[in-house]
């Protein structure tokens, strides 16, 4: 009786669509209008394009700050949100969107969480990461069965003898996650050079020399096996020469690319793939629903982390009325509110 059975759905403020920048500041500035955040994003981890794609690139135009990287613009954010709370829903795709009889927003992920909301605040950037599949022929049987491009649950790869492939930080995190409960973990990458963070390279390169895992210099050409289950992966190696690599799971991180992906079907407006959206709320034609960053589009647009900000602001102004109806709207600012700086824990009487 556990395969059918909807999981009972979890009642917020705001969903947000996406836990880039821009989503993480949506966070901090509905906060401060007393809104709460539940954010849902296909990535494993917070940060979005910032993190995923450009973890150690500088970023110079974020104002006062004259260079951070990705990683460390997502730490901060992360830190500045913390007296808010929020909940986050990582690696699910925000499947479906549909009113109920309320007259609320009832979303599902495709893992079946269900979040319901009055105000859905769109944050997706150019849209859903979806993972790059391997140019194998035949690879589509095996998915979601025996081939992964995410790990959802780790005990589901717990005694697996496992081939993980890629050479970033998501293919380099799981094998160090990962080695402790599977039964052997290979990693296979076309060259002796890692994208991954150097401290990730070091840990991998450590259980390599204690024989805890092994490292494969190969291409993937092809995967083995009946009914949707692997059994063994053939290897092009650096010399040219083809083998066979015997394992039971593929986890296979090829990098991302941008789609938009379900959004598409929510009913709201489309402009060549962006969301024209009202510059004086950042609502969409749709009322209630909301959106902010590079995924909308308006006169002028400049698709800037610092953009995105500003929109969060004006947005949050329009989702405090739907919210709090029965409460008057207080411009203050934060470094002479009281009532704000207790909200953040900087007040004496906080």
């Amino acid at each position: 009786m556990t395969g059918n059975m909807e999981q009972s759905p979890i009642s917020t403020d705001a969903i947000i669509i996406g836990a880039g920048p821009v989503g993480l500041f949506a966070v901090f500035e509905l906060g401060l209008n007393d809104v709460k955040c539940h954010l849902v994003d296909i990535l494993d981890r917070p940060g979005g394009q910032c993190a995923e794609l450009y973890p150690e690139k500088p970023i110079y135009d974020i104002p006062a700050v004259p260079v951070c990287t990705g990683a460390e613009l997502t730490e901060r954010l992360l830190e500045q949100i913390t007296p808010f709370h929020p909940h986050f829903h990582f690696g699910q795709m925000a499947e479906r969107l549909e009113k109920t009889p309320e007259g609320k927003w009832r979303l599902t992920t495709d893992s079946g969480t269900i979040l319901e909301a009055p105000v859905v605040v769109i944050a997706a950037g150019g849209g859903s990461f979806v993972p790059k599949k391997p140019p194998i022929k035949g690879i589509d049987a095996y998915e979601g069965k025996s081939v992964f491009y995410s790990v959802r649950k780790m005990e589901e790869f717990r005694d697996r003898k496992l081939v993980i492939a890629g050479g970033g930080d998501s293919a380099l995190d799981w094998v160090i996650n990962l080695q402790p409960i599977a039964k052997h973990i290979t990693l296979v990458h076309r060259r002796d050079e890692f994208r991954a963070a150097p401290d990730s390279v070091m840990k991998m390169r450590a259980l390599v020399a204690e024989g805890a895992m092994d490292l494969k210099i190969a291409n993937i050409t092809s995967v083995l096996g009946e009914g949707g289950m692997i059994s063994a992966v053939e290897l092009h190696d650096e010399h040219k020469a083809h083998h066979n690599l015997a394992c039971d799971r593929l986890l296979a991180f090829y990098g991302l690319t941008m789609k938009l992906g379900p959004v598409a079907h929510f009913g709201i407006n489309l402009h060549e793939n962006l969301i024209p959206v009202d510059t004086a709320t950042f609502e969409t034609n749709v009322a209630t629903i909301f959106a902010i960053g590079d995924i909308n589009t308006y006169p002028g647009k400049m698709k800037l982390i610092l953009s995105g900000f500003h929109e969060a602001a004006l947005m949050a102004k329009k989702v405090f009325a739907y919210i709090h109806p029965d409460r008057r709207y207080r411009f203050q600012y934060t470094t002479s509110s009281s009532d704000l700086q207790q909200k953040l824990g900087v007040s004496e009487a906080a």
